[in-house]
């Protein structure tokens, strides 16, 4: 497989996996958050930073699984 493709992958998982974790997060967050606690911009940044770090971290891990399973090489 060529670096582009696996980049291609990287992205499109790392932005599959930000939209089912934000889909799955974002209304238990708003609840216990409150409407007005969630309407403040760091509560916010701090929820979205766990997100892409979450995500990053997922996308990291299926790329090394799918590496270890010979089903990419890099």
């Amino acid at each position: 497989m060529s670096k582009t493709w696996i980049l291609i992958l990287s992205i499109l998982l790392f932005l599959i996996l930000t939209f089912v974790y934000w889909k799955l997060t974002r209304g238990y967050v708003q609840r216990v958050m409150g409407e007005k606690m969630w309407s403040h911009w760091g509560n916010r940044t701090f929820y979205w930073t766990n997100v892409l770090l979450v995500s990053g971290s997922l996308t990291v891990l299926v790329i090394y699984l799918l590496k270890g399973s010979n089903i990419i090489d890099f």
